[in-house]
């Protein structure tokens, strides 16, 4: 292969956020090649920048969602809508995660770093396992989608890149390889914001081994970033999601944007009314699973009323989600009355527009308070998350109940997640058996995560008795909305939407949706069929 890699300004820019300037100012390229690079640890360490360019998409932790039964995605050309409603296919196979060239940076750094004599070799002990973590998350990615994908070891001859698929587990094994080496030379602590370190390296091992069910592993790695000391739950839950918040110490790992170089628009979240494009929104689904305030699902409790859905819930639901009758922009929130009481038509009624949400709710995460973008949706940085600490405690929960059953360890981290956003311990009473626990910790994981991307994958893994996959009953039905009016005279936020129960499920279908269990892979996009002959097509497509 001929290595004339391009890096540019902004790829570096990407990952350092607030600490840039020391990049910017000694940067003399606008490429790297073998003639010019591979020579000095600073090479090294500016080639691995690239590495980071466009590894973790942020954007697209909504749009998994929207793959989900807790998110939807309308625009069609956007490539998600498809695969949250079963409609893809081989010559539709909606957005692609299958993408080696994350994967090739990494492979071209590995390959060229030996040979550069370091001052400090825990320096370059650090970069490569860097690449190793970035390498790993990017095998995960397309192997827990499509179900075994080529193991390419090295780019120096493009014909070596035209190799069959391996198995989902010689992959796997792989992942945890590459993760397992790095965590030998990773450094403790990140040397800038966005940076890969010991706690990154040790959360994609946690999150890495319970998507294949290794419960032990990802126990042990969970239990690992506990004892590091470094992280700790956020009081302020939607704190953290905001352009204040970068710097709270929940946050393991987030993508890093600057404004001024490598920006992130937050323009395809907003609903119409505030400038934005309702790309992707939560749904109805999400809030139902939320809990009362006095720990009972809704099913379960007298204070729910199912015409006020929104009123007495978990606090986070009014933190994740923005819902009708909610004060919001110096006024009140409308997505219910196709007219406002002045007689304009209501810009944000779900049929106004394409651009109006269709499940009336908009994500609260990253969007609340909207000011904080001075009124710019285009060009923002925002540094979307991708680990945080609640995630290691559920997961330690998850894993510890899969493995044993109940534990003090099971309800204790379940009780810090629920206590921070308010919400009462587990009644270890009610959730005393294994299948008791798994279904609260199933829900607690649902809520406290959404809109970060985690539920289409978890859909996939968590198996009912029967061992379906759980996406075969949630995915396997009517997609609606809530249907109702709003009292602007009511003073209470949370009972201002009138649902009208009845006629929801009928006047507020959105879409049917369907699942098959061939679903559970996404299939190979045509062009990569195409590039590489020796890839054959995921079975059902």
């Amino acid at each position: 292969m001929k290595q004339n890699i391009l890096i540019y300004v902004s790829a570096i820019v990407m990952t350092l956020c607030s600490a840039c300037s020391d990049f910017l100012d000694t940067y003399p390229y606008d490429s790297l090649s073998p003639a010019t690079t591979w020579k000095t640890e600073a090479d090294a360490e500016k080639f691995l920048i690239g590495c980071y360019d466009g590894w973790i998409w942020g954007e697209g932790f909504f749009y998994w969602d929207c793959a989900s039964d807790i998110g939807f995605s309308y625009h069609t050309h956007e490539g998600w809508r498809v695969i949250g409603n079963g409609t893809l296919a081989a010559a539709n196979p909606g957005t692609s995660s299958y993408d080696y060239k994350v994967i090739r940076r990494c492979l071209t750094l590995l390959e060229n770093i030996d040979g550069i004599a370091f001052g400090d070799e825990a320096k370059k002990k650090d970069i490569i396992a860097q690449a190793r973590v970035i390498l790993a998350y990017d095998y995960l990615k397309m192997n827990y989608w499509y179900g075994g994908t080529p193991i390419i070891a090295s780019y120096k001859d493009p014909e070596e890149a035209k190799t069959p698929r391996n198995t989902e587990e010689e992959v796997k094994q792989y992942i945890y390889k590459q993760i397992d080496d790095a965590l030998t030379g990773i450094a403790d602590r990140p040397a800038k914001r966005g940076r890969v370190a010991k706690g990154a390296a040790l959360a994609l091992k946690m999150r890495s081994a319970l998507y294949y069910a290794d419960y032990q592993r990802s126990l042990d790695a969970a239990k690992a970033i506990r004892d590091l000391g470094q992280y700790e739950l956020d009081p302020n839950y939607a704190g953290m999601f905001t352009l204040a918040g970068v710097d709270s110490k929940e946050i393991i790992l987030s993508v890093q944007h600057l404004k001024s170089f490598k920006d992130e628009w937050i323009v395809t979240v907003p609903n119409n009314a505030d400038g934005g494009w309702s790309s992707m929104v939560p749904t109805q689904n999400l809030v139902d699973m939320y809990e009362m305030q006095d720990g009972l699902t809704k099913e379960e409790s007298s204070a729910y009323d199912p015409a006020h859905p929104f009123k007495g819930r978990d606090p986070r639901m009014a933190m994740t989600v923005l819902y009708p009758g909610q004060e919001w922009q110096g006024g009140v929130l409308n997505t219910l009355d196709e007219t406002l009481p002045d007689g304009s038509k209501n810009p944000n009624y779900p049929a106004a527009a394409d651009n109006a949400s269709k499940t009336a709710l908009t994500w609260s995460k990253y969007v609340t308070p909207l000011e904080q973008y001075g009124g710019d949706l285009y060009s923002t940085s925002m540094c979307q998350i991708a680990f945080r600490y609640a995630e290691v405690l559920l997961t330690i929960a998850e894993a510890s109940n899969e493995l044993s059953g109940p534990s003090a360890e099971a309800y204790d981290a379940l009780d810090a997640v629920r206590a921070r956003a308010g919400m009462p311990a587990v009644n270890r009473t009610k959730y005393a058996s294994k299948e008791t626990l798994r279904e609260l910790i199933r829900r607690e994981r649902t809520v406290e995560l959404a809109g970060e991307g985690h539920r289409r994958a978890d859909i996939m893994r968590w198996k009912d008795a029967s061992g379906k996959m759980l996406a075969e009953t949630v995915l396997n039905a009517p997609l609606t909305r809530i249907t109702g009016t709003l009292d602007y005279n009511e003073t209470d936020p949370y009972a201002r939407a009138t649902v009208n129960v009845s006629a929801s499920a009928t006047a507020g279908k959105i879409e049917d949706r369907k699942f098959a269990p061939h679903n559970r892979y996404l299939p190979f996009p045509q062009s990569a069929l195409d590039k590489n002959p020796a890839l054959k097509q995921n079975p059902g497509y």
